[in-house]
């Protein structure tokens, strides 16, 4: 079974995510537990903890299929000791924000080397501050979100994927969500050869580690390495590729979800891909 939805506003605070969830029709659904654009929010109220659970409970809404998304501010792979030192604090708050409302998951971006130091060693530095949080806190999963590779950012090949998560002690808690349009920017045809690119991504990361998935068209080009989402259907990835993942049982039982850029049309998108999952056809 597929678990669809979109990444909510928590505006007016998280337990808000869960109403907005309900009401274009998702089945799971992504928020900011905190502001994402501030490295230090107030902390989550006790009401806030109850209201959240209480409105997830209401709608059916289950802890393994929501995925929020730490701060854009977090660089885990930071070249300096100040920055990283700082992300690392602030990923930490994140984690704990997590356990307190009882999710699985934490969904980031991995980092960006800032041309200061090597890519393996930025990986090295994501690989150290996972670690460090996973050390200090309890059953939350790092999910390690793969980019365009825009920028100095690192996680664009899947072998950074995997770098990654070779050095992190506990494998039980690290895991990857596949943002579709970032794959395709990346390089990797997901359009053309759809089996190719699920063959490496098992080859070298390994489908034990999907934990979610990110579910945009792109407006940009097959490895352009430039992140620019667009609604399914109106960007440069065939409706033939969306069809074909919401049929491919590998990503069963996890968060799939919207970033779309236009909200209105969100619970449209959900029913598109639901009517994919249930009706099969020529793939092409």
């Amino acid at each position: 079974m597929k678990y669809i939805g979109a990444h909510v506003s928590a505006s007016g605070g998280v337990e808000t995510a869960p109403v907005n969830a309900h009401e274009i029709g998702a089945n799971a659904f992504a928020l900011f537990t905190k502001n994402q654009r501030q490295w230090v929010s107030k902390p989550l109220s006790a009401d806030n903890i109850r209201l959240f659970k209480a409105n997830c409970e209401k709608y059916g809404l289950d802890a393994r299929y929501i995925l929020p998304h730490d701060s854009y501010l977090i660089n885990l792979g930071h070249p300096e000791e100040e920055g990283l030192a700082k992300s690392r604090a602030a990923f930490l708050d994140e984690m704990q924000r997590c356990e307190q409302l009882g999710l699985k998951l934490l969904n980031f971006h991995p980092g960006s080397h800032l041309n200061k130091i090597p890519l393996e060693a930025c990986l090295d530095r994501v690989a150290e501050s996972i670690n460090y949080v996973l050390a200090r806190t309890e059953g939350v999963t790092a999910v390690i979100e793969n980019t365009a590779g825009q920028g100095c950012n690192v996680g664009n090949a899947f072998w950074h994927l995997k770098h990654i998560i070779d050095r992190v002690d506990d494998k039980s808690r690290v895991g990857v969500c596949i943002d579709t349009c970032h794959t395709f920017t990346a390089g990797y045809d997901l359009v053309s050869q759809y089996d190719l690119v699920m063959e490496e991504f098992a080859s070298t990361v390994g489908f034990e580690y999907l934990r979610a998935v990110h579910l945009n068209d792109s407006k940009k080009a097959l490895a352009t390495r430039v992140d620019r989402h667009d609604s399914i259907g109106k960007g440069l990835m065939d409706l033939s590729f969306f069809r074909r993942l919401m049929q491919d049982e590998r990503f069963n039982d996890m968060p799939i979800i919207l970033e779309t850029p236009d909200e209105t049309l969100w619970a449209e998108e959900i029913k598109l891909l639901r009517s994919f999952e249930g009706t099969p056809q020529s793939l092409g």
